[in-house]
């Protein structure tokens, strides 16, 4: 069953119940939606819970592009483009509830990451980290697994993620035919390792 925003913030804030600290993983293809639904959820459950959830972008650990020359691994984005080790500190941090964490979050006009972009507090007892790769089923992203307490899928239509990809580009200054080039040869490489490389979730969301 597809759930609505409503209801999914309704099963988490029970399945948190008790908890000092509960992980979900917010996992797709790039653009499935990851970043605004993650918000959108958040945002749903502090009305019920003010101030108990918080949002963590797997984004935020990209390599900067400067490293990301120096070592010619050009397609950002790709699993080995992100400091997976860094990410998984900071997750586990944040698991022991017992000191304020600040996590980078990454500033997609800039195309960079930002450091100590955002503080995730002893208050915030429900933390929803998005991102791409976060199932994937490939060491060292395997590792972060038993990090999360329930995890979510997000499952979108290869032509529906063209169309965003392309948009998305377009409003970052790319004309048409880099914007279809580095839709089809970067982003769409990496949806497809994401949809066929990806562990099952606890749920689909459609």
């Amino acid at each position: 069953m597809n759930p609505d925003l409503a209801s999914l913030s309704h099963q988490l804030i029970h399945a948190a119940e008790g908890k000092a600290r509960f992980m979900v993983a917010i996992a797709g293809p790039p653009g499935a939606g990851k970043s605004y639904r993650s918000e959108l959820l958040c945002d749903a459950i502090n009305r019920h819970l003010p101030g108990q959830a918080a949002v963590v972008p797997m984004d935020g650990y990209h390599f900067d592009n400067a490293v990301l020359e120096s070592d010619q691994l050009p397609l950002k984005g790709a699993p080995n483009t992100f400091d997976v080790d860094g990410l998984h500190h900071d997750l586990t941090r944040i698991r022991q509830t017992d000191k304020p964490v600040a996590v980078p979050v990454f500033d997609r006009p800039l195309d960079l990451a930002r450091a100590g972009g955002r503080l995730i507090t002893p208050a915030h007892r429900i933390v929803i980290v998005e991102g791409n790769y976060l199932l994937l089923d490939q060491e060292p992203w395997r590792a972060l697994h038993k990090l999360f307490d329930w995890t979510l899928f997000i499952d979108v239509d290869d032509a529906v993620l063209v169309e965003r990809l392309v948009n998305r580009w377009l409003c970052m200054g790319q004309d048409h035919i880099g914007a279809l080039e580095r839709a089809h040869q970067k982003d769409m490489l990496n949806a497809e390792l994401v949809k066929s490389g990806s562990v099952p979730p606890d749920q689909r969301w459609r």
